[in-house]
C-alpha cells in the first residue's frame, strides 16, 4: 500500500476530535465546495484545507496539487509526521492524493473511504448509502 490506509468517515471524524496534528483535506472541485457543501469541523479540529486535486470543467490532475498543499500544511503548523485525512466525493480523488502525499514525505496520508456523498445507491444517486453526509455528520453549503 502506497499510502497510510482508508479511515471511515467515524474514524476520521475522531482523529480529528482526539488529535490536534489531524488534519482533513478536501480534494474536490470548488464547485463540488459551493454546491454540494463541505464538512463543518467543531471544536478543536483544524480548520479544513482546500486544495483541488483535479481541476474543473476539464478535470486535469492539478500538477501543482503537491506543492500547494505542502505550503498550506505548513502555514497550518502542519509536518510530515501529522496526520492527513483526504475526502472527495466517493473516496477515488482523495485516495490518490493520499498517495501523492505519501510519496512526497507525508507518510500518515490517509483516504476518508465513501469520501463526502458516498456510493451510488440502487437508483443512481449519491448521499444515502454512506459517506459524511449519510453518517450525520455535521455539514454545510456555503
Amino acid at each position: 500500500m502506497s499510502y497510510a490506509g482508508d479511515l471511515t468517515v467515524q474514524q476520521c471524524w475522531d482523529l480529528l476530535d482526539q488529535d490536534a496534528d489531524a488534519f482533513i483535506i478536501d480534494v474536490r472541485t470548488m464547485a463540488e465546495w459551493a454546491y454540494v457543501g463541505l464538512p463543518q469541523l467543531t471544536g478543536n479540529m483544524q480548520p479544513i484545507l482546500l486544495q483541488q486535486w483535479q481541476v474543473f470543467p476539464e478535470m486535469a490532475v492539478d500538477g501543482n496539487f503537491v506543492a500547494q498543499l505542502q505550503d498550506k500544511l505548513q502555514a497550518a503548523g502542519a509536518n510530515t509526521e501529522s496526520k492527513l485525512c483526504f475526502l472527495c466525493r466517493s473516496g477515488v480523488r482523495s485516495l490518490a492524493a493520499a498517495e501523492a502525499m505519501s510519496a512526497a514525505g507525508f507518510a500518515n496520508s490517509f483516504n476518508i473511504s465513501g469520501g463526502f456523498e458516498g456510493d451510488l445507491d440502487s437508483d443512481g444517486h449519491r448521499g444515502g448509502r454512506n459517506g459524511w453526509k449519510a453518517e450525520g455528520l455535521p455539514w454545510q453549503q456555503r
